[in-house]
């Protein structure tokens, strides 16, 4: 007898289980039960409205995902969440489990990353984009006349810390933030604003544009915290080598190609 031979029971007792966890850390773990199911000691959430729509599975190379839906809980999946993309990215584990034995053990159906949410009134549905999607990506990179990198990561190899600063957010007028301390001119033009309080806690902003201590941010949060409230600044790159050689001092990490001739060179023809 097979470790899940309760599957092939005449009255089958399965329930859905996932473990989704954030890219901020958060975990929550929930099942389609109409009661709460603990595996190996943890405890997953009642969620009857938690569902797959499609699910297809097979041997094939090619990248599969699978459609979710679900209803929004206030106390696990928040409207507010799903609008700020704090889901986005995270990673899923989908399982069978059996609710009326729930020492036996289970069965994984699919792991992946969430792409974005999308609301549709009191339900939110989601792609589960499985690994071999890893596969569709560039082998290598393409040529570019800017850097590929992103500042601070292991191409980049540039110091984070003290490119960073904190502070307080003292005022906003429509996307402009006023910062409480003076700021290097342009330093932080194309990096990004970390909110550390209230509801937008733990998001980030990229900032489009910088005059003094005044950050014009790409886009604002939902739910503001009251002002003042603390933030944190990272500084930008605009990806020129000139900005890697007089900001940075790390030419020798600059991955682009500065010199190479464009098309417009290429295709010019004798006495054009």
């Amino acid at each position: 007898m097979t470790a899940l031979h309760w599957l092939a029971a005449p009255l089958v007792t399965a329930a859905w289980c996932w473990k989704l966890a954030r890219r901020d850390g958060a975990e929550v773990l929930l099942t389609s039960h109409d009661r709460d199911v603990v595996l190996d000691g943890n405890v997953y959430r009642a969620a009857p409205g938690m569902r797959p729509s499609q699910i297809e599975q097979n041997d094939r190379i090619e990248s599969h995902s699978i459609d979710l839906t679900g209803a929004i809980s206030s106390a696990a999946i928040r409207a507010d969440d799903i609008a700020a993309g704090r889901w986005d990215g995270a990673a899923l584990t989908m399982m069978l489990a059996d609710w009326e034995q729930p020492e036996t053990p289970v069965q994984i159906v699919a792991r992946g990353q969430l792409g974005s949410l999308m609301r549709r009134g009191n339900e939110f549905s989601v792609e589960l984009t499985g690994p071999l999607s890893a596969l569709d990506a560039a082998v290598g990179p393409s040529t570019s006349p800017t850097c590929r990198a992103q500042l601070g990561d292991r191409d980049c190899r540039v110091a984070l810390a003290p490119l960073t600063l904190r502070g307080q957010a003292t005022a906003v007028a429509g996307a402009w933030v006023s910062f409480s301390a003076p700021l290097a001119a342009d330093r932080y033009r194309l990096g990004r604003l970390r909110w550390l309080d209230g509801a937008a806690a733990g998001l980030d902003s990229v900032i489009a544009d910088q005059d003094g201590a005044e950050l014009l941010l790409a886009e604002m949060p939902p739910g503001l915290p009251a002002l003042p409230t603390r933030v944190e600044l990272r500084a930008g790159c605009d990806k020129r080598l000139d900005t890697c050689v007089s900001r940075f001092a790390n030419a020798a990490n600059f991955r682009g190609e500065a010199h190479l001739p464009g098309l417009d060179l290429l295709l010019r023809y004798p006495g054009g």
